[in-house]
Parts: structure tokens; sequence; C-alpha cells
């Protein structure tokens, strides 16, 4: 009976992402928005130069974080359209003909808006 010995190289599980830790999606959605918000900042920040390095970073390394990990498991864009459809296509819910608390509320400041006629 021959048999066969297969050897699973350690990092087998981290092949097709950076540094074993980041899938390349996330790597180049990182740095589309690292570039955007740089040139945003740096084109339309009204401060002196050491300032725009500040709030600069502090706009730049959240969104870079964000983009480089992820969130759920998916990508920050896949995410984010995944939660757009959600909220486009949520729904009213009716309990034997009573709406909940939210419709009511937002009826009630229509009214409240428009005049109490």
């Amino acid at each position: 009976m021959d048999s066969e010995t297969y050897y699973i190289p350690v990092n087998y599980t981290d092949a097709g992402k950076l540094f074993g830790l980041f899938e390349i999606r996330n790597a180049i959605e990182s740095v589309v928005l690292g570039l955007l918000v740089l040139g945003l900042c740096t084109a339309l920040l009204p401060f002196t130069i050491t300032w725009k390095i500040i709030v600069t970073l502090c706009l730049l390394v959240p969104t870079v974080g964000f983009a480089l990990i992820g969130l759920k498991d998916d990508s920050l864009t896949r995410y984010l359209k995944t939660w757009w459809t959600w909220r486009r296509r949520r729904r009213v819910l009716t309990y034997r003909g009573e709406v909940n608390a939210h419709e009511f509320e937002k009826r009630y400041l229509r009214w409240f808006r428009h005049g109490n006629q």
C-alpha cells in the first residue's frame, strides 16, 4: 500500500495576504482611500503646514486603518455596499395593524413641522 505524504506549509492559510495579515483587496482600498484623504486635506485645508499635517494625520490614520483591517471579515467598500443595500431595502413592520414607534415619530415630526392643522 503506497501512501503519499503531503506537507502543508505553516503559512498555508496566509496565502494571498500581505505580511500574512492583510488581504490584498483591503490593502488596495487603504492605499486609494489614503491618497484621496491626503489629497483632499492638502488641497482644501486653509491652515499652515504644521496644522495641515496634524489634521491630515488625525483623519488619515483611522481611515487607512479601517480600510486595511476591514469590518466583519469584509473589505470596507463591500461592507458599506451591504449596509447601504440593507438601509435602502428595509421596511416598516407592523404588528396587528399597529405601526412601530419609529414610524409614529416620523409622522409626528412631519405633522409638527408643517403646522398643527
